[in-house]
């Protein structure tokens, strides 16, 4: 990920010493670049009233390009000369950020910072800005969770406006819950999405040469279970090739593929080995059947958060947990231990390997964006991720294979969460991101449940 970039502007009051403003706001900066962020900041801004200060800071800070304002003030400033700079940075995120006074001899001394951020704070939602407010405490570190949650979030927002999604095909198994209103994700959270025929993959002309190097890298990288059809590989190794063109021809950062009415009824080709290739060695998102919805979930997870963004399918529900596994595929980043291939038969397809690998388990946060009326909803949940219990999904060849899978106890009760669920393929994180994710729909206008 790359580092977020924050325009930043002190504010304190014309009578106030100019150096202790400085200071403070030097502070302040300091504390930003700790997180990492590349921080432009102006000189510090007063009340004076020519505003001859707050016009040279919306000067200097025209001139860069940056994902977020910060609002530093480090003391009482009438709201006039803030909104002065602010307001023409209306159209970018804003982090209102309070400082604190200290301690000097048993004693506090303080520039009235807070009267400054509760002069602003309702100015600001008022004047209709996308915005968080944040304040230190006196002999307290800075809040520099909640600080870098809404960086983060803001970069991803600008982030996401130069994205694409690539689709193979439209509507797989004619699901409602996954294909998309382009022009609505476009507009609302800003992902392009560019879809494209399953004719194409199939008649790429690809390379013996780079054929054989992915099949060795297959069975260099990949446990296999038992002895199966070496040309299993070499299919899959040229139709990954044929996408991979595909990908890196169109920049796609996603891709969702026509996966039951397309490759295994069409070509007779389960695609879980091209999934999973696509995810290991091109580094972006994937999920099956068309789910469109899924691979923007995807990229806001990922983007977010670094990590994979892996898909899950539900499959039972109990009083305190839920069932999560994938038919098909995991990518090797959630992989606990070696990354395990069965060939394995499943009703009338029988060139399939499935990955039976172990998922790694621990905190996870489970989302799902939904799609009404042109808007945006996201469906989000915490939960202990663990091992399953022994399980099969009916149709594998005896002995069922134990799919790749975790069981979810979550924070709210499953009659709750199952009440707001949208669709069968959940995005999962570890940890909890829950912050990131509510500031990232803050941005985006997005509303949570």
């Amino acid at each position: 990920m790359r580092a977020v970039k924050a325009g930043f502007v002190g504010f304190g009051e014309i009578n106030t010493p100019r150096d202790v403003v400085d200071q403070l706001s030097a502070n302040a900066v300091s504390e930003l670049e700790k997180l990492g962020w590349e921080v432009y900041a102006t000189e510090t801004v007063s009340d004076e009233a020519t505003y001859s200060e707050a016009d040279r800071a919306i000067k200097d800070l025209k001139n860069k390009d940056f994902d977020l304002l910060v609002v530093c003030v480090t003391g009482w400033i009438p709201t006039h000369a803030v909104i002065r700079v602010t307001d023409k940075f209306r159209h970018i995120p804003m982090l209102l950020w309070g400082l604190t006074g200290w301690m000097e001899e048993g004693r506090l001394v303080t520039t009235a910072p807070q009267a400054g951020t509760s002069a602003l704070r309702q100015v600001m939602q008022g004047l209709g800005y996308c915005f968080r407010y944040v304040f230190s405490k006196v002999d307290e570190p800075v809040p520099a969770k909640a600080i870098n949650a809404f960086g983060q979030a803001a970069r991803t927002a600008v982030e996401l406006r130069d994205m694409r999604i690539g689709s193979m095909g439209y509507r797989d198994m004619l699901l409602y819950g996954t294909p998309a209103d382009i022009l609505a994700l476009r507009r609302e959270i800003g992902i392009e999405v560019e879809c494209f025929e399953m004719l194409e993959m199939v008649r790429t002309p690809i390379d013996k040469k780079d054929v054989d190097e992915i099949v060795d890298y297959c069975l260099k990288n990949w446990t296999f279970e038992k002895e199966f059809d070496h040309e299993i590989l070499a299919q899959g190794a040229r139709y990954y090739l044929s996408l991979k063109k595909k990908i890196q021809e169109r920049g796609f950062d996603a891709i969702t593929l026509l996966d039951v009415d397309g490759m295994k009824k069409l070509e007779s080709f389960p695609p879980a080995m091209v999934f999973m290739l696509i995810a290991d060695l091109l580094k972006i998102c994937t999920i099956p059947e068309n789910d469109i919805i899924g691979n923007a979930t995807q990229l806001m997870v990922k983007t977010l958060t670094g990590q994979i963004a892996h898909y899950m399918e539900f499959y039972e529900y109990f009083d305190e947990t839920v069932l999560i596994g994938v038919p098909d595929f995991v990518p090797g980043a959630v992989v606990e231990g070696d990354i395990r291939l069965l060939p394995a038969k499943f009703g009338l397809l029988s060139a399939s390997l499935l990955n039976t690998s172990k998922v790694k388990d621990g905190p996870v946060t489970l989302m799902r964006l939904i799609e009404d009326h042109g808007r945006y909803t996201l469906h989000m949940a915490r939960g202990e991720a663990m091992q399953p219990r022994p399980w099969e999904e009916y149709g594998w060849d005896r002995p069922a294979p134990q799919l790749p899978s975790l069981e979810v106890k979550l924070e709210e009760p499953v009659n709750s969460f199952v009440d707001k669920i949208a669709s069968q393929h959940t995005i999962i994180a570890y940890g909890d991101v829950t912050e990131e994710m509510t500031q990232l729909c803050k941005i985006l206008k997005i509303r949570m449940i």
